[in-house]
């Protein structure tokens, strides 16, 4: 039986034959310059660049093994194969290779004895069918027959269920084909494919990224076209090591025994030890990136994971702290294929522990109180927004218990209470759990400009104490938090606002070089050294006025940008000051 550390080795040196260059892992958390991603949801997300056109320092052809965390469907976490923390293996070709190499190269590592050596009887594929945007993938669909899928095997399907990206409302995009792989009795294998039954799972897409979906909402032609596959390395380790579900094999199996062991009568609830199993790795590895538990953003993300894994060790009858204790299974796990997490060990089981001690001081009252309001038809707004402000219960939590016992909960008027009493992020309520680039157009590459424009001036006109401490882009505006002690007056924004807008007027070139991660640090650039960066970097320079490490979207010039605008001014937490601004 394979390990998961050799098929993810088997699939790194399968693509490095290939002429691929292995490349890490980025970081869960995307570069601070460029917050368009709340967390890495997929492999193509770091590299979106390279889609469009930029060189990427490993070459046309890369192959790696990236950490990805999806929150949108965590009410199926517990189920056979969703998860919230999963690697996603993946190769891709900028402008190189296409359909026939992607499709030719996926079937034989799947099938070859050399390497996985599935049944090509249990396999099946489905192929884009064709709209009014882009036309029936024929092209994937010969291949597929070309190497020996039955016909009947072989599914034409919509848009919805074929077509990847773009990942917000524009940006690289086009067909997809997937593979499934049957995973009932293998004495039953139907005769066609049907991916509305669930025993077909899928294991492989291969997206052609041929289009660029402009902000209008018009599909055009890319300049250059590419591939970019992903295949789910828990789905895939769950169906060489014979299991019928991720839980079972020997990336969970240790923290399962684990949960299993902290009390000697704990309650056999499958799903709520799967639940604690998938919500501390998770925990463990976004930690690990420098992310702590809080009310907004990533660390809400964060702090729902912990404190439902708490509440689902209360529904198992675990009466102590015991979540920093599973925790230490995940080290032991991943301590070849990520080392890094045992440098950061004692930080997290830290935070871990700190967290669920807050949640356990208010977990019983809070319990009592939702029994309380329980006893009606539904739970109101005012009501879910008391348990989150006193009890620490994040909503989420309050409707996965709502749901328990066949009840609603009016979200929408919770939305309404949270923003009356206190000032949120937007990413504080159950949309902020969908993931993903709200957009990679033109409109919020001009707003990222404009947030290095502003970062520079800021510490021209404030002083060099300045620096950057959280933003937010959407295609409306740019929300930027920095360290600063004092409310700023109003000839200061003034100030800000005319040296900003003159940077623009000069029509100054962006220019990105590559390099490594020291020379960086000693030419001057602004950046949040850590971790979260590889062993080279993209550089942004807008003439000699900015110069900083960053890797989002960008415009080629200021004069791009129109008037820049500050819209508001405020406090953000102590010693931090936000500024709102938008482009005219």
């Amino acid at each position: 039986m394979m390990t998961s550390s050799q098929i993810r080795q088997k699939f790194l040196r399968f693509f490095e034959e290939r002429g691929h260059t292995i490349i890490p892992s980025a970081s869960l958390v995307p570069n601070e310059a460029d917050p368009t991603v709340l967390f890495t949801t997929a492999g193509m997300h770091p590299l979106v660049p390279y889609f469009l056109g930029e060189k990427h320092p490993g070459g046309k052809r890369v192959v790696s093994s990236q950490k990805c965390v999806r929150t949108a469907d965590i009410s199926e976490v517990g189920d056979a194969s969703h998860l919230t923390f999963f690697e996603m293996l993946g190769n891709w070709s900028f402008g190189d290779y296409f359909k026939k190499e992607a499709i030719e190269w996926s079937w034989e590592f799947l099938t070859d004895k050399q390497w996985l050596g599935l049944d090509k009887n249990r396999l099946a594929v489905s192929v884009f069918a064709g709209d009014a945007d882009a036309p029936f993938d024929e092209e994937a669909f010969n291949l597929w027959k070309r190497f020996g899928v039955p016909e009947k095997k072989i599914s034409k399907l919509p848009k919805k269920n074929n077509w990847w990206g773009p990942a917000g409302t524009s940006g690289p995009c086009g067909p997809d084909t997937e593979i499934f792989y049957w995973t009932g009795d293998p004495d039953k294998i139907p005769e066609t494919f049907n991916d509305d039954n669930n025993l077909w799972v899928e294991i492989w897409n291969n997206v052609f990224m041929e289009y660029n979906k402009t902000d209008e909402g018009n599909f055009e032609p890319l300049k250059q076209k590419n591939v970019d596959t992903g295949m789910g390395l828990e789905r895939i380790i769950m169906i060489l090591q014979d299991k019928d579900n991720v839980y079972e094999t020997d990336l969970f199996q240790p923290i399962v025994d684990k949960v299993k062991s902290q009390k000697s009568k704990v309650k056999i609830e499958e799903k709520s030890i799967r639940v604690i199993a998938d919500h501390i790795k998770a925990s463990v590895f976004i930690i690990a990136d420098d992310v702590e538990p809080s009310n907004t953003g990533r660390g809400y993300v964060l702090r729902r994971l912990i404190r439902r894994a708490v509440r689902h060790g209360k529904l198992l009858g675990i009466g102590e702290n015991f979540l920093a204790k599973v925790a230490g299974s995940v080290f032991e796990i991943y301590k070849e294929s990520y080392p890094e997490l045992k440098q950061s060990k004692e930080k997290i089981l830290d935070e871990i522990k700190k967290e669920e001690e807050r949640f356990t001081k208010t977990l019983n009252h809070g319990l009592k109180e939702f029994g309380k309001i329980a006893k009606n038809k539904i739970i109101s707004g005012r009501d879910a927004f008391i348990l989150f402000s006193t009890y620490g219960f994040p909503v989420e939590i309050t409707q996965d218990m709502a749901k328990e016992k066949g009840i609603d909960v009016d979200i929408e008027s919770f939305d309404k209470e949270l923003k009356e009493h206190q000032e949120l992020s937007k990413t504080a309520s159950v949309g902020m759990f969908k993931g993903g680039l709200s957009s990679a157009g033109a409109r919020t590459a001009k707003l990222h400009t404009a947030t290095h424009l502003l970062h520079a001036a800021l510490r021209k006109v404030l002083g060099d104490h300045v620096s950057q401490k959280g933003s937010n882009i959407t295609e409306e505006r740019l929300r930027f938090d920095f360290s600063h002690p004092e409310k700023l007056t109003e000839e200061q924004k003034r100030e800000l606002e005319d040296l900003v807008n003159e940077k623009i007027k000069e029509d100054l070139s962006v220019i990105c070089e590559e390099m490594e991660l020291n020379e960086a640090k000693n030419s001057g650039a602004i950046g949040i050294f850590g971790s979260k960066y590889g062993d080279k970097v993209k550089v942004y320079s807008v003439g000699d006025f900015s110069k900083e490490i960053c890797g989002g979207p960008h415009a080629k010039t200021t004069g791009e940008l129109g008037r820049f605008k500050i819209v508001k001014e405020e406090a953000a937490s102590a010693g931090v000051r936000r500024i709102k601004a938008i482009l005219e």
